[in-house]
Formats: C-alpha cells, sequence, structure tokens
C-alpha cells in the first residue's frame, strides 16, 4: 500500500498542529442520529468537558457524564448551565457508574483507555432493554484499508482545520487537552471481542482515524 511520502506527513503534521480542530465533536451529529428523539435517560462516559452531555440533554430527561478527571468534570460543571438536566460525576468507567440502567450510552474516544471486552461488559449490564449503547473509538491501523482511510483523512484533516480556524493559526480545543495514549487495538481484534460481547453490534471504520459502534439492547 502506497502511503504519503514522510515528508508530506510531517508537513501535515505540522499545519495540523497550528490548525487543530476536534475530531470527537465533528462525529456529534452523527451520534445523535443513532439515537430515538426522546428518551428518559442517558449516560456518557469519558465526558470531559461536557460538549455531547449538553447536546443528549436536548432529547433526555435526565443524562449523567462521568470522568475520571476531576479537573475536566469541575470544567463541564462550569459551562453547563443550571437548568441543564445534566450531571457530571467523577468515576471510574468500569466500576462507578451511577446508575442501574439508562435508555443511552455513549462513549467517545474512552474506551481505548479500557480494558475493552470489561468496559462493553459493564456498559451492556448499565444498558436498559431496548436501549442503544454508540462507540466513537480509536485503533491502530494495521490493515491496507487502515492506510488508505489515513492516507485520505491527512489532506482532508488539514483542509477541516483550515476552514474550521478560518486560516488562522489556533489553541488545541479544550476537549483535545486532557491526557491521552495511542489506541493498541487493531480494528479486526476490536470487531471480534465486540461481537464476542455484543451479537449484532454494528462497527464502521470513519475517516479521521475513529471507528463507530452501535449496538442496541434487545
Amino acid at each position: 500500500m502506497t502511503t504519503l511520502p514522510h515528508r508530506v506527513l510531517r508537513a501535515l503534521d505540522e499545519f495540523n498542529a497550528a490548525h487543530p480542530w476536534d475530531h470527537n465533536a465533528h462525529y456529534h451529529r452523527w451520534i445523535l442520529r443513532q439515537l430515538p428523539r426522546h428518551f428518559d435517560s442517558a449516560l456518557d462516559v469519558g465526558s470531559g468537558s461536557g460538549d455531547l452531555a449538553r447536546l443528549l440533554a436536548g432529547r433526555a430527561g435526565t443524562v449523567q457524564g462521568i470522568d475520571s478527571d476531576p479537573k475536566i468534570i469541575a470544567r463541564a460543571r462550569e459551562l453547563t448551565p443550571q437548568a441543564t438536566p445534566v450531571t457530571f460525576t467523577t468515576a471510574d468507567a468500569l466500576t462507578g457508574i451511577p446508575a442501574d440502567s439508562y435508555d443511552v450510552i455513549t462513549c467517545v474516544a474512552t474506551v481505548h483507555h479500557l480494558p475493552f471486552a470489561d468496559a462493553l461488559t459493564a456498559f451492556r449490564r448499565h444498558l436498559a432493554p431496548g436501549g442503544t449503547l454508540v462507540i466513537l473509538g480509536l485503533s491502530r491501523p494495521t490493515t491496507p484499508v487502515d492506510q488508505l482511510l489515513g492516507t485520505v483523512a491527512s489532506p482532508v484533516n488539514a483542509a477541516t482545520g483550515w476552514l474550521k480556524n478560518r486560516g488562522r493559526t489556533a489553541p488545541r480545543p479544550l476537549s483535545m487537552t486532557a491526557t491521552t495514549r495511542p489506541a493498541d487495538m487493531a480494528f479486526p481484534e476490536i470487531v471480534r471481542e465486540a461481537h464476542a460481547v455484543l451479537p449484532g453490534a454494528r462497527l464502521r471504520r470513519r475517516l479521521f482515524w475513529r471507528y463507530t459502534l452501535v449496538w442496541h439492547h434487545r
């Protein structure tokens, strides 16, 4: 598989560093399209500064956002109007989920920090019958398809950053400042483990080094 020359990739990396944009927020509207128009309760795992949780509040009776970082939880509370039906809690994604069940569970760019099968098992346990789980995750590129998507995404990423920042250099978005680590699971491995825990789950590779998982609890 032919990839972009190293010099071009380095130039794109430098350009992207000067024109950052939030790849996760790019998929928020897509996530909402996977969900019912109205539901009673939602859980956002790895909620960060709360952007997705606040969007979910437009459809949900209550939203619970959890994150292991108390500083980002404090910031999420500051950014959320008091009338918004969202509660943010510092909690562990595997053992600290506050309620028994939710109609919707979302998890954006967080599951690769967790033991994958254990995380899916916890989400399944807390998803109410008829509920929907949506994950936006990161995978380690290993296949020709991964390389092709990465090659396509690099210039598109640069163009999007330029347009979103109107050609100006910009600071990193708040949601991109949290400590992260690279994904260590390849997409085929993710698919195998996901189907073992969540039969019928729908997984797709996406642009900008992401994949999606949607599962309905029948």
